[in-house]
């Protein structure tokens, strides 16, 4: 409207302008023709006379003429004043009708938006946060909830009331500047009340409510925030919440209105199903004056809780496997003074591909990340001595695969015909079947002797594989030609390695499985390097080398070998609405079922059994838990580091129902280090089906971020 009126008078001034300027030009050629005979040479005068002596003349300049000295124009000096007060007069009319066309505009045209925008100004509306839906294992047990917490609030006026902020800066134990600080941001919208306190003591709020009089502006309202009972317990699958980064701001989800005051997710479930958490805010329409204080509030609409998830994950089962880590890892709190630095399990229903358990240590406590994580807590959790605790070391930790590969190699053999249930290698504990000097070694130096597939399965001979990977290359581009030089890696993508899982949780790794096209891409700028050769067939058929693989990938593995069925694997369990309506339930899903001979499937699974029965300290403690299981240990080479320990096992082995996949890093070896973690959390999802498992979930502490450094064991402790 402004803008209009400015415009108007502009157009206004803009025609006078005009006016005046041609009102000039007019005078200007008028005084072309007119002057005053002022020369006085030109009178007739003589001595003793006057040019007055002259009847004519004098009656002539008696009655205001002017004398010309053309003497044709005779003018008077108030006929000059007509042009300009016929000017004058038009640029009043123009100005006149210019503002009455706007006013007539405005009062009769424009009447009705004018109204509407007068009522906008008067009226506005602002949101209060919502409660977060309640996320709860398998069984029901809350494992995220939302406590109610004092809030205390002020309006926008308070902050310029140097009383009220000193009286609330002395209540509530804050320096007077951040109290009007807080009040002065306008973050959640000009009309709505500034956050003061978020967690205000009870002994605070109540001296504030009987008092009343002495805080004008200032109101209690009760809000809820996050709270993990259980502490560190899934840490890593159930995530945290925080204030929303500028991407996420910036990058809403359809649906989804996010406010820079909001709390939402950021790691975990709590991200994934951020809006299925999230609730729908609620709405107070208030009025204000012209200043934008807030005189009356009209209505209130009350915020919404989002919906409950229940997840797959079964809290006792859960807790076991925490609880085990850390004490496996860091006994006293501190990495380095129990075996390896880092480690995860995961457990999977290999019936749906529901997540059971999926432990990751370093951990940490997600109400750290409630309201503003401490600073100290966050640089402590950078450093290199606290090994990542923020990292899901199940679905992105990235390790060398070493002998758990050897169950999809076997079958890679198998299928291309490079071995069949009659064939045999003998071991020697060396191999240079290449001839190239580059002598590989088997993890048992002094050999196996002779052995078949089952017996290099069962025996974990790198020997036996290592002439299976010969075969590829014999017959690959570089040798016969009958195979292409990705024959191996695509058997064993088969299993869904190369590949993310789908799981669902932000950050998964694919993993590598290496490949000619791949070696030539990373080699790039060292070409010496960039040859696919036959050692990079040895390497990857057992696992090392260039290969990388999670933990979560070879539990999905195992479950297609025991199954003959790749399952997506996941979390969610169903979705409640807020009147606790079951909404969504999650089906299982088969991605696919590996083009593998039943045969085949079924010799790998009698190997795998033969190594869990051959191994006599593995078969003692699956047979003290009364389990028939099927199994294969690693030992993963971790350049300048410790081996990394690896077990991999599924029961019951005629009817598989858990596969249980554990990773120590710097742990060693995988029998001696990983195994016993492995079987001890298989048995407690056997007896958590059941109904036997006596585990209760307790709290359990983050990572303290303390470690000592690891004693280095030589390569030779290695015992797969």
């Amino acid at each position: 409207m402004l803008f209009a009126v400015l415009a108007a008078i502009c157009a206004a001034v803009a025609v006078v302008g005009i006016i005046a300027a041609i009102a000039i030009y007019r005078q200007k050629r008028s005084n072309k023709h007119i002057h005053l005979n002022r020369d006085m040479n030109q009178f007739k005068t003589v001595v003793g006379t006057t040019p007055f002596d002259n009847p004519s003349v004098a009656s002539n300049v008696r009655n205001g003429g002017v004398v010309v000295d053309d003497g044709t124009a005779k003018m008077k000096p108030s006929d000059g004043l007509r042009g300009r007060i016929a000017i004058l007069g038009g640029f009043a009319a123009v100005v006149f009708a210019a503002l009455g066309a706007k006013l007539w505009n405005m009062q009769i045209m424009s009447n009705e938006a004018y109204a509407s925008q007068a009522e906008q100004n008067l009226y506005t509306t602002v949101t209060t946060p919502a409660a977060r839906g309640i996320i709860s294992d398998v069984n029901g047990l809350p494992l995220v909830k939302n406590k109610v917490c004092q809030t205390v609030l002020a309006d926008s006026d308070v902050a310029d009331d140097n009383d009220v902020t000193r009286k609330l800066a002395a209540i509530l134990g804050l320096p007077v500047n951040i109290v009007k600080k807080r009040i002065k941001d306008t973050s959640a919208g000009a009309q709505s009340q500034r956050v003061v306190s978020s967690e205000a003591r009870m002994r605070d709020v109540a001296y504030i409510a009987e008092h009343a009089e002495s805080f004008p502006g200032v109101s209690i309202e009760s809000r809820t925030m996050r709270e993990y009972p259980y502490g560190a317990l899934a840490a890593h699958v159930l995530g945290y919440t925080a204030q929303p980064t500028e991407e996420q701001l910036a990058q809403q989800a359809e649906g989804r209105t996010i406010e820079s005051t909001d709390v939402v997710g950021q790691a975990g479930i709590e991200v994934y199903y951020d809006s299925v958490l999230a609730g729908d805010r609620g709405q107070r329409r208030v009025m204000v004056d012209a200043s934008g204080n807030v005189l009356d509030v009209m209505d209130d609409i009350k915020s919404t809780q989002g919906c409950d998830i229940t997840l797959t994950i079964d809290a006792r089962v859960q807790y076991a496997a925490d609880a085990l880590l850390a004490q496996t890892i860091a006994p006293n709190g501190t990495i380095g003074q129990g075996r390896g630095v880092a480690g995860s399990i995961v457990v999977l229903d290999v019936r749906d591909g529901s997540i059971v358990a999926m432990s990751s240590y370093p951990t940490f406590d997600p109400s750290y990340f409630t309201g503003s994580i401490p600073t100290d807590i966050w640089e402590l959790y950078q450093t290199d001595e606290a090994f990542a605790p923020l990292n899901n070391r199940a679905i992105n930790g990235q390790y060398a695969a070493a002998s758990t590969f050897k169950a999809f190699t076997s079958l890679a053999g198998l299928e291309e015909g490079f071995a069949d249930f009659q064939s045999t290698w003998v071991c020697s504990g060396s191999w240079d079947g290449f001839g190239t000097g580059d002598v590989q070694r088997c993890h048992l130096h002094t050999g196996h002797g002779t052995l078949d597939l089952h017996g290099g399965i069962v025996n974990s001979c790198d020997v036996v594989f290592y002439e299976i990977a010969k075969a590829f290359f014999d017959h690959g581009p570089d040798g016969t030609g009958e195979i292409s030089a990705t024959a191996l890696q695509e058997q064993i993508e088969k299993f869904g390695f190369g590949s993310k899982t789908g799981i669902d949780l932000m950050g998964e790794s694919a993993g590598r499985v290496p490949t000619p096209e791949w070696k030539a891409e990373h080699w790039r700028n060292v070409p010496s390097e960039a040859q696919w050769r036959g050692g990079d067939y040895t390497n990857m058929i057992i696992g090392q080398g260039d290969v990388l693989v999670t933990p979560l990938q070879v539990a999905v593995a195992y479950g297609a070998v025991a199954t003959g069925k790749l399952m997506k694997p996941h979390l969610l369990k169903e979705v409640h609405n807020a009147e606790g309506e079951v909404v969504v339930t999650v089906e299982p899903e088969v991605v696919s079922e590996p083009d593998v001979k039943p045969e085949y499937l079924e010799y790998v699974r009698d190997a795998l059994h033969g190594m869990v029965r051959a191994n006599s300290s593995i078969a003692s403690m699956v047979d003290g838990f009364g389990i028939d299981a099927a199994g294969k240990s690693g030992t993963a080479e971790n350049y300048g580091h410790n081996d990394n320990a690896w077990f991999v096992t599924y029961a019951p082995f005629d009817d598989p129902h858990y596969v249980v996949a554990c990773v120590i890093e710097e742990g060693g070896g995988g029998s001696a280090v990983a195994a016993p973690l492995a079987v001890q959390i298989l048995n407690a999802a056997i007896k958590a089906e059941a109904g036997t498992l006596d585990t209760t979930p307790a709290k359990l502490p983050g990572s303290t971020g303390k470690s000592v450094p690891l004693s280095y064991q030589s390569a030779s402790a290695r015992d797969d």
